[in-house]
């Protein structure tokens, strides 16, 4: 709680922007807080709308809070982000993901 408390600080401050977002995001989702996590994930992407991990992180944080449709629209919202960016590792991942849960898995 204490890194979620800290980077709560920050918020509104000179460093608020996509990375504090995204970390915060990241944080609430590892602490299984699905739904803020969404909120913080999805002010990285109004930050930086081409942010591909903050896509994916979005993706699982909806995943985890039951929300399939929601999870599979930022994995492929994200795709094309990686993409624009050549970031194939994360677009990979994202396929992959988006493929399970079409799955079912």
């Amino acid at each position: 709680m204490k890194r979620i408390d800290s980077l709560r600080a920050q918020l509104g401050g000179p460093r608020d922007g996509a990375l504090l977002r995204y970390s915060l995001g990241v944080a609430l989702l590892d602490a299984g807080d699905a739904v803020e996590a969404m909120a913080h994930l999805r002010a990285a992407i109004d930050f930086d709308n081409g942010y591909s991990a903050a896509w994916k992180q979005l993706g699982q944080a909806c995943r985890r809070a039951g929300d399939a449709h929601a999870a599979a629209a930022a994995w492929r919202r994200g795709i094309t982000a990686a993409e624009a960016r050549g970031d194939v590792q994360a677009a990979k991942e994202m396929r992959v993901f988006l493929k399970r849960l079409e799955a079912g898995r």
